[in-house]
């Protein structure tokens, strides 16, 4: 067949409505459409952990919708009116955006189930409703760095007021000193403790995993306060009766900063604040590929590939760290960078001072 009777058959195609995938499913042997409900489950036993707890809330909405439907009967415009009606219903909260979150992952938890259904050949690419259903736009983030008085007031309070502040003051000096994300420091168990080199091993959004340093004054800290409580070789951040921590305690240490500090109440502040914090003053002081390492991001994003050149390595990370706290650092000794002008380091205030 030559060219020109190819095109003849492309553009009768097309004036039938009918895509080459389409012919191609055709001459397939058919294959039983699954319901939504029950490719749900099975997507949702395939994807890691992280995926399955952000997303799992709106699997549950959608099969409460359509669980009985065909995969494939959902279409773009029903999935728009449900992202609306999600939006409209989403639990109102005092740093709420009028549903765009909620509106956003519910989108996003449908792409990452027909996505699947695609790859499985359930699903033509070019039919996938949930590709044609715009995600809203993301607003800039509140979060922002706070000053080192805001900060030392905030570990005042921590290790002063509560039932344990001793557990929380190591939480916010842990998040301070690296940098990590909540799940980082939920994660962290006693053989990710290099004790003679001062690095932690974090393991965070994404299945990644990186040593990061902390000052040996923390190292000790963390070290003993698993042994204090029966860490053994789990997790290390526990309660008093040996319970591994969980993400309620975040809440509830915020909710009585809150109660302590009217603007950490006012302005939503979270320990991701603390992120902020840190990598700000790295950057200014040691540059952004210092910060870039500090923060533990590798993906090129709009960094352009200047950045595979320009990477920092551990030593420079950890002389960024011993300018945060003060306290010499192994690795440290490594780099041999130029000492930058050092401005005030936002930990002025040293809790484990205090316990």
């Amino acid at each position: 067949m030559g060219s020109s009777e190819i095109e003849a058959a492309r553009v009768l195609l097309s004036r039938l409505g009918i895509t080459p995938e389409q012919l191609t499913r055709l001459s397939q042997p058919a294959r039983d459409m699954p319901t939504v409900d029950q490719y749900i489950a099975k997507v949702a036993a395939a994807v890691p952990d992280g995926t399955r707890k952000v997303y799992g809330t709106y699997w549950r909405r959608i099969a409460a919708v359509w669980g009985t439907r065909r995969l494939d009967e959902p279409t773009p415009l029903e999935i728009q009116r449900l992202v609306e009606q999600t939006k409209c219903h989403a639990v109102v909260r005092r740093n709420s955006r009028g549903g765009r979150t909620a509106a956003e992952h519910l989108v996003g938890a449908l792409r990452c189930l027909y996505s699947h259904a695609v790859a499985d050949g359930l699903v033509g690419a070019s039919e996938n409703p949930a590709a044609r259903v715009p995600k809203p736009r993301r607003l800039a983030s509140n979060r922002r760095a706070v000053s080192a008085a805001n900060l030392a007031e905030i570990l005042r309070v921590a290790s002063s007021t509560g039932n344990d502040p001793e557990l929380d003051s190591l939480i916010l000096r842990f998040h301070t000193e690296t940098a990590c994300r909540r799940g980082g420091a939920l994660s962290l168990e006693r053989g990710d403790l290099d004790a003679e080199q001062c690095v932690v091993r974090l393991r965070e959004k994404g299945g990644t995993s990186r040593w990061q340093p902390v000052s040996p004054t923390l190292m000790n800290w963390l070290i003993s306060h698993g042994e204090e409580r029966g860490a053994g070789d789990g997790r290390i951040l526990r309660y008093r009766d040996g319970r591994p921590l969980t993400s309620r305690r975040y809440d509830y240490l915020w909710k009585r900063l809150g109660e302590h500090i009217p603007w950490v109440a006012t302005q939503q502040v979270t320990s991701h604040w603390l992120r902020h914090t840190t990598l700000t003053w790295v950057e200014r002081t040691y540059g952004y590929s210092v910060a870039r390492a500090f923060a533990g991001h590798e993906g090129r994003r709009d960094d352009g590939v200047t950045s595979t050149y320009v990477r920092a390595d551990l030593p420079e990370v950890a002389r960024a760290l011993a300018g945060l706290t003060g306290e010499p650092h192994p690795l440290a000794e490594l780099d041999h960078s130029p000492t930058p002008a050092m401005p005030p380091s936002p930990l002025t205030y040293r809790p484990a001072e205090h316990i």
